[in-house]
């Protein structure tokens, strides 16, 4: 789409944080399926201090919408990073930890608990 002096107009891209414990299952098996989905640029981290990604300041800085896995990860956020917190919206996808990385189960309930808070291509529906 064109603006009136011929300036292209992009839609802004939606930054999506994923949060888990040690950032090797739920919150990774989330950033491979959502990688690359048009309009979304996608991160995952851990709370825990052996995550393969720690989750830092910079992390929360950078997303407009973060997905903690469990209240546990929202409480840990809240106690970490409580004054970058401030205008940032934190959902809990409430999704145990029983699931390995890439998990069919997983994957079903990581776009079933996302798509009820940002809009999805039906081809992730397949």
């Amino acid at each position: 789409m064109f603006g009136g002096n011929n300036t292209l107009w992009r839609m802004k891209t939606i930054k999506l944080l994923f949060i888990c414990s040690r950032n090797r299952w739920r919150s990774l098996t989330a950033e491979k399926i959502f990688h690359g989905v048009n309009g979304y640029d996608v991160r995952s981290a851990g709370t825990e201090d052996k995550a393969r990604v720690k989750v830092t300041s910079g992390h929360i800085g950078w997303a407009d919408l973060i997905f903690a896995m469990e209240k546990k990860h929202v409480r840990r956020l809240q106690e970490h990073f409580r004054d970058i917190l401030t205008n940032k919206k934190i959902v809990c996808l409430n999704i145990p930890d029983d699931y390995q990385y890439m998990d069919s189960e997983l994957i079903e309930l990581l776009i079933s608990s996302v798509s009820a808070h940002v809009e999805l291509p039906a081809e992730m529906y397949d």
